[in-house]
């Protein structure tokens, strides 16, 4: 497992964001839209946590072996990862507020190497760990949000 949080990840890409957009002021449009972009991001990630607290497992990323149970309902039911989807969420909702298109790039990136370095490891580990279930459950629910 990779040895960086992935909040850390989205940090570097909001970082990279401000850099590529450069000074900037949201137009009250920009600033509604990147507002609700934000909210429902940060809903599906404070719902997410909510839930696997609320089954008292844990929401750990670099020990998934430790998880206690399988998570598929509320926004895991949309989406098999709403943590990092809310994390890309609120990074487009900062690329709209700046009114960059290059501030999108930042979230392309974050998407890939979250894929790739967490998301990976995450789903083996749980294939291991509850296995026919976590089958079904990836067969149902996409990684991300479409499939």
């Amino acid at each position: 497992m990779p040895a960086v949080p992935p909040p850390l990840y989205a940090l570097g890409a909001a970082l990279v964001q401000h850099r590529l957009a450069g000074p900037t002021s949201p137009s009250l449009l920009r600033g509604a839209a990147a507002g609700v972009i934000g909210a429902a991001s940060g809903t599906l990630i404070a719902g997410s946590i909510a839930r696997f607290r609320s089954r008292r497992t844990t929401v750990e990323p670099f020990q998934p072996a430790k998880a206690s149970a399988l998570v598929t309902d509320g926004p895991n039911a949309i989406t098999r990862n709403p943590m990092y989807v809310g994390m890309a969420g609120l990074l487009l909702a900062h690329a709209v507020g700046r009114g960059s298109w290059a501030a999108v790039l930042p979230v392309a990136g974050f998407v890939v190497v979250i894929d790739r370095l967490q998301i990976r490891p995450e789903e083996a580990a749980l294939q291991d760990l509850f296995g026919e279930e976590y089958a079904a459950y990836c067969a149902r629910v996409p990684r991300w949000v479409v499939r």
